[in-house]
């Protein structure tokens, strides 16, 4: 019987990274199974882009977002999250790790923001008006802009989704994370900042 901290914690096991990775590819293996799952497959182009896609950026590199204006008609401006810890979130509304993640980071959201923290919650919807939808019939309150493919060509999706990457005050990641993050995993990012 193992009885390692990580197996006997209920807590810890949830935040064991090996652990979470084997449930992530898990899931994702079930859901490939469903003839449903046809329904979130990307298109041959967006295929194509995922394909193309640079890989995660590293911890302690620096990170600098481009101005981008949000789907609440207001702007992002890099300036003014200079000196700030900036949590970038890209996401989609037909992403079902996305689903399950957004929640929790709408959450560290409300919860962070009388900190400093600056986010940016970029949707890489068709089209803003399905991700406006999407933020609205959900209530999420968390800044979200639409990522139009001109625009990632100034600032690309890494491979993957949902892609948190968490900037500290100096400029230089903290976190990159590539897929579904659960709630305490979201929870612990507070430590960083």
């Amino acid at each position: 019987m193992d009885t390692s901290p990580a197996r006997s914690d209920p807590a810890r096991r949830h935040a064991d990274p090996a652990r979470r990775r084997w449930l992530l590819g898990t899931a994702a293996a079930a859901l490939a199974g469903h003839p449903w799952a046809s329904a979130w497959a990307q298109p041959a182009s967006a295929a194509a882009e995922e394909a193309k896609a640079p890989p995660m950026p590293l911890v302690g590199a620096e990170l600098k977002l481009p101005r981008l204006t949000l789907l609440d008609g207001s702007v992002f401006e890099p300036a003014r999250a200079e000196g700030r810890p900036l949590l970038v979130y890209w996401w989609s509304s037909t992403c079902p790790f996305c689903a399950l993640q957004s929640p929790s980071m709408d959450k560290f959201w409300l919860g962070q923001k009388g900190r400093g923290l600056i986010m940016v919650a970029l949707s890489i919807d068709k089209r803003p008006e399905d991700a406006a939808a999407y933020l609205k019939s959900r209530g999420y309150s968390f800044p979200a802009g639409w990522a139009s493919p001109e625009w990632r060509k100034t600032f690309p999706k890494p491979r993957g989704l949902p892609i948190t990457l968490l900037r500290g005050r100096d400029g230089k990641l903290l976190l990159a994370e590539r897929g579904q993050m659960f709630a305490e995993d979201v929870e612990a990012m507070a430590d960083l900042i």
